[in-house]
């Protein structure tokens, strides 16, 4: 059975091992996390557990979830994400904290990255640029020829072309829980993960460890 928690990124720092080598963590506020509803196959199709976190003003909540999490006698909470079912989340109301994890375990972060707008090819696609000698003009940070050309007159779907970068879902799997601070609901997580401080990342059990 997995384990699976909602958390906010705090930012990165550093921690020494017992050898006194310097590893870099982020840190993340994980839970506590009450289970708000419990998805079953007869009823939804599906099996899973959703999850809340994050304090919220009551009349900030539209109606039809201040009923949802009434009926579950659960604080309405900001965010809500559904996860295939965690460890001791099998009932509505059970609160999960970040002590579910321990060190050295291995888990998989999903977050949403930083959003970087509009870029050209060069930063969004790793492209090189043209020459900068010989009359190459205003256009050495273009991409270059597309392709074809009377034939078949158009771009072919799929070309790398500039455009929105970032601000999408993003999944670092295998990494390695360095220390949980079960009073602080803190986990350090080694290395970077997606995303800026004060971002939701969802934090489960690693599927290919």
């Amino acid at each position: 059975m997995g384990k699976a928690i909602i958390g906010k990124k705090i930012g990165m720092t550093q921690l020494f091992d017992e050898r006194g080598k310097a590893i870099a963590v982020t840190v993340v506020e994980a839970g506590p996390c009450p289970v708000v509803s419990i998805k079953t196959r007869e009823t939804d199709g599906y099996e899973a557990v959703q999850l809340g976190y994050g304090e919220i003003r009551v009349k900030c909540v539209t109606k039809p979830l201040q009923g949802h999490f009434k009926k579950a006698d659960v604080a309405p909470k900001r965010t809500l994400r559904e996860f295939a079912v965690p460890e001791g989340g099998t009932q509505v109301g059970a609160i999960i904290k970040a002590d579910i994890f321990a060190a050295n375990e291995h888990v998989d972060v999903v977050g949403t990255s930083k959003g970087k707008g509009t870029a050209g090819a060069i930063k969004r696609w790793n492209f090189s640029r043209l020459k900068e000698t010989h009359g190459s003009g205003p256009v050495v940070r273009h991409q270059g020829s597309l392709g074809a050309c009377s034939t078949p007159s158009r771009v072919y779907k799929g070309k790398k072309l500039p455009g929105h970068l970032g601000h999408e879902r993003v999944t670092v799997q295998n990494l390695t829980v360095v220390k949980v601070d079960a009073e602080n609901n803190l986990i350090a997580i080694k290395g970077a993960i997606p995303g800026p401080n004060g971002g939701i990342v969802l934090i489960s059990s690693s599927i290919k460890a």
